[in-house]
């Protein structure tokens, strides 16, 4: 049984920021708009100066999107000093395609990738896999180290995936991905401490070695965030919806209360070792940034050149 924080009884433990091996990736989805583009970009190099370990790019249902995070990944590589992680599904296409989309991403110098069995365009509907296509993501694993030696990182569910039969049978599938490759998982996001460490703890129970990193959603929009929990599983505690209640239309609270959740969410595991984070950014630098520099991170000095730039005067 997890155990539920009541923010409102419960003091919070002061805990002093160990930066010792502090790690932190990010995730972004690829722009819709001009505008939606500028807003993407003004972030990616607002946490620049964080060095993060990787940044994703995010790959919409059935691959609705496939084009445009190639477009940010390529940008990113070519532009700023930043590792990029380009998302890969199952959905939507045969293996000869997805192969060479892997391939061409190869070539351009992209080394990571997150693989994904992805959802159906239309949603609601059952899962399939597409025809001649890779069915599940151990299979994609599997069919990227064929291709090249990625560094592949994979989707875990501290909560259970909502389609598992069980959660024996999600841990199961895990390990699946695992043993066909990827070198990490990446929790769904989640709002209890207690879970994460459960399932961590259960997954080393089951063989399972590689990095468990967090999965960290700041919650900027409470009404959104409980749909996107019922798709995906995810508990909303009590204590968090007393801490938004009455801010529908306040929106500078809502962001300050949204960064505090955040922050003490991964002080808490802070303080129980973890040391690697994983942040949904959803577009938005400044939370993000604000729980970053609570943690103990600060702004490294910028490179002088882009990767590209550096190849460049390597040859």
């Amino acid at each position: 049984m997890t155990r539920e924080i009541d923010l409102w009884r419960e003091p919070v433990p002061q805990i002093v920021p160990d930066t010792k091996g502090l790690q932190v990736s990010f995730e972004f989805f690829p722009p819709k708009t001009e505008a939606m583009e500028k807003n993407l970009w003004s972030a990616i190099k607002r946490l620049e100066p964080l060095a993060p370990r990787f940044v994703s790019v995010t790959y919409g249902a059935g691959g609705s999107t496939r084009e445009r995070t190639h477009h940010t990944v390529a940008r990113i590589l070519r532009e700023t000093t930043l590792t990029p992680a380009a998302h890969l599904t199952c959905v939507g296409a045969p293996r000869a395609e997805i192969d060479d989309v892997a391939r061409l991403y190869w070539e351009e110098g992209v080394r990571h990738v997150v693989a994904l069995r992805g959802d159906p365009p239309d949603r609601g509907k059952t899962y399939e896999p597409f025809p001649g296509g890779y069915a599940y993501a151990s299979d994609l694993v599997a069919g990227l180290k064929k291709i090249a030696d990625f560094e592949i990182s994979v989707a875990c569910y501290p909560e259970v995936h909502p389609q598992a039969k069980s959660a024996q049978a999600d841990m199961d599938n895990l390990k699946r991905k695992i043993d066909a490759g990827a070198s990490r998982a990446i929790t769904q996001f989640f709002f209890d401490e207690e879970v994460y460490l459960l399932f961590k703890d259960a997954a080393r129970a089951a063989g399972i070695q590689v990095p468990i990193v967090p999965g960290i959603l700041p919650v900027t929009n409470f009404a959104r965030v409980v749909e996107f929990a019922k798709l995906c599983g995810t508990k909303i505690p009590s204590w968090m919806a007393k801490l938004f209640e009455g801010l529908d239309e306040d929106i500078e609270t809502r962001r300050l209360v949204a960064a505090t959740v955040a922050a003490e969410q991964c002080r808490l595991l802070q303080a129980r070792g973890v040391r690697e984070f994983h942040f949904y950014t959803l577009n938005r630098a400044d939370l993000t940034f604000a729980i970053c520099h609570i943690l103990g991170m600060r702004p490294k000095t910028p490179a002088a050149q882009s990767p590209a730039a550096r190849r460049l005067e390597a040859r």
